[in-house]
């Protein structure tokens, strides 16, 4: 039995060697994935700063935080300069915390009281009363689209949904910016991995 077993093993691990060089590519696609989300969030917020100012400190339509000018700029900062150090892999495991930070804000803040899901569908997981509710509401809506409108125009690019603006994302981008935490940049696909091997050759010289 150990004589069927050990090569298995033995195969298994040195498969495992041989993926370590590829180990860059999980964090360079993590990274390409959320470069763009959060370069549109920071230009969104730098674009329409006063308003996002307000909604941060807002109580009854905003988030009602304190301090919300300095709340915006440290928000708007992060994920803009988050986006060019992720393109870069440039202190990518520094970073990834801030955003982090932000993610959980947003999720306490704006989405939880929305439950799990982004997009409202009865039918799968986390349906809270709110998504149940949607059905009904979306049918009626097809139908005043349908009596009153090109109803194959106006969904030719794509159907009408209920934006439920649940947790969903934003727990996603923490678990990636998590796993950045961890990976960091990447083998060979980041100026951290570089910058690393760098300062080891010179204080190896020393």
């Amino acid at each position: 039995m150990n004589k069927l077993i050990y090569p298995l093993l033995l195969r298994y691990q040195n498969f495992c060697s041989y993926l370590k060089h590829f180990d860059g590519i999980a964090a360079l696609s993590l990274r390409l994935f959320l470069i763009p989300v959060f370069w549109m969030a920071g230009s969104n917020k730098l674009a329409h700063f006063a308003d996002t100012v307000e909604w941060f400190g807002n109580p009854d339509w905003g988030l009602g935080l304190p301090f919300p000018t300095l709340m915006a700029t440290l928000a708007t900062s992060a994920e803009l300069g988050g986006a060019i150090l992720l393109a870069l892999g440039l202190a990518t495991r520094l970073i990834s915390i801030p955003l982090m930070i932000t993610m959980l804000v947003a999720i306490f803040t704006v989405h939880l009281p929305n439950g799990w899901q982004a997009i409202a569908d009865p039918n799968a997981p986390f349906a809270n009363m709110q998504v149940m509710d949607s059905a009904e509401k979306l049918e009626k809506a097809r139908e005043i689209l349908s009596a009153y409108g090109n109803y194959d125009w106006l969904t030719s690019s794509g159907s009408f949904v209920i934006l439920n603006n649940g947790i969903e994302f934003a727990v996603t981008y923490f678990v990636m910016l998590l796993a950045l935490l961890v990976l960091g940049g990447g083998r060979y696909v980041s100026l951290d991995y570089w910058l690393n091997h760098l300062i080891q050759k010179i204080y190896r010289k020393q």
